[in-house]
């Protein structure tokens, strides 16, 4: 079995737990995972290289100094004899950091683009210390990269536009462990009257705006609470704000939660919620992986018109769509979903069957490995 890397600055986020998951789905190629820092444990029986692990100056000096210099020294310090047959990079800012690296090592660099880095303004780039390479060095990365993987058809639109060759960038959905999801049953008595929300707590994925809305829908209503879990830096803020709407009593944060735990919430609750917008320095939600994943579980999703997210459902059958910001359309949805018991049954239903015919993570998982196969013996259209 071929080793390959896994290449991510900040390793295991809980808010990126789908990089993993993809690595970990692989059948023929072994998984080692290279980065600046990690955020959690590396997945059991696997190895991790990480600038940042130990303790004291020199592995902080270290991981600083490879940040703004891009040296691919210090990785190949970790790898030492290992010889991996491709590189595989999470994100394009993390693409023109692992690129010296491919090329050192001779081995192929595939970049998957996943949100931000191919929709947040240039200048923001810029200012960050762990980003500024990106716009320096895109042109560099879309000339000597294999392969572009773009989580939906909008972010491949949007890469593009950037420059990346049409003939190496290609639309490559995750996929969500279907054969792992147990599909809720109609005649299961545990559906409460639960609208959940799970994602990050920034400002991309419309958190306020579904507090609002929910306060509406409480304010005409008694049964239905809204759970949010996840963690980010506005959590207080929004607390601050389900306070002010009258809600605070029913609306519950419970922070970042292992996934059995969300999907088990997802299984009693009566549908999910993800209302992302756009914000003004240009994030833009990618796909909005959480609603495969409630639909996998047979729950109704809701979501606005917003980058990646049409994709992920189809519109009237599983899950309906609204404006971006907009507080009274995305209450009637919700308001629309609770009514109908058999509605949403029935959404949940056609969802299930929707995500087993186009993101099935044992089908995705078997095309990546063939374009690994591709790119490792030159098959895969190089740059002229």
């Amino acid at each position: 079995m071929r080793e390959i890397v896994i290449f991510r600055q900040n390793l295991f986020r809980p808010s990126e737990t789908f990089i993993a998951q993809q690595a970990e789905a692989l059948t023929r190629y072994r998984p080692l995972y290279m980065g600046r820092r990690r955020f959690g444990a590396t997945p059991p029986g696997r190895e991790a290289f990480v600038l940042g692990d130990g303790r004291g100056l020199p592995r902080h000096a270290a991981a600083v100094w490879q940040m703004f210099s891009r040296s691919p020294r210090p990785y190949l310090k970790l790898l030492g004899p290992r010889a991996p047959a491709l590189i595989h990079a999470h994100f394009g800012t993390d693409g023109v950091l692992a690129l010296p690296v491919a090329a050192r090592l001779g081995v192929p660099l595939v970049t998957s683009f996943h949100g931000f880095d191919a929709t947040l303004a240039w200048p923001a780039f810029l200012m960050s210390p762990a980003w500024f390479h990106y716009p320096l060095f895109r042109g560099s990365l879309a000339r000597h990269g294999a392969l572009f993987l773009c989580a939906s058809a909008f972010l491949r639109a949007r890469v593009l536009a950037m420059g990346f060759p049409a003939e190496r960038t290609l639309l490559h959905y995750i996929g969500v462990d279907c054969a792992a999801i147990r599909q809720r049953a109609e005649a299961e008595e545990d559906e409460t009257p639960i609208i959940l929300h799970v994602a990050r707590l920034v400002e991309v994925k419309g958190t306020a705006y579904l507090i609002r809305a929910f306060a509406q829908l409480a304010g005409r209503r008694p049964e239905p609470r809204l759970v949010i879990i996840g963690e980010g830096p506005l959590r207080a803020r929004l607390e601050a704000l389900a306070r002010a709407c009258g809600v605070g009593e029913r609306v519950s944060f419970l922070g970042a939660r292992p996934h059995a735990e969300v999907t088990a919430w997802m299984r009693r609750s009566a549908m999910l919620v993800l209302p992302s917008v756009r914000t003004p320095g240009g994030r833009v939600e990618g796909l909005g992986l959480v609603l495969l994943e409630a639909a996998a579980t047979g729950l109704p999703v809701v979501g606005t018109r917003s980058g990646g997210i049409p994709e992920s459902m189809l519109e009237g059958e599983t899950g309906l769509l609204v404006p971006e910001r907009d507080v009274e359309a995305l209450a009637g949805a919700m308001a629309a979903l609770l009514d109908d018991r058999e509605r949403r049954f029935s959404m949940g239903f056609r969802g299930r069957a929707f995500v087993l015919g186009r993101f099935d993570r044992a089908r995705q998982t078997e095309r990546l490995e063939s374009l690994y196969d591709d790119v490792t013996d030159g098959s895969f259209p190089r740059r002229p």
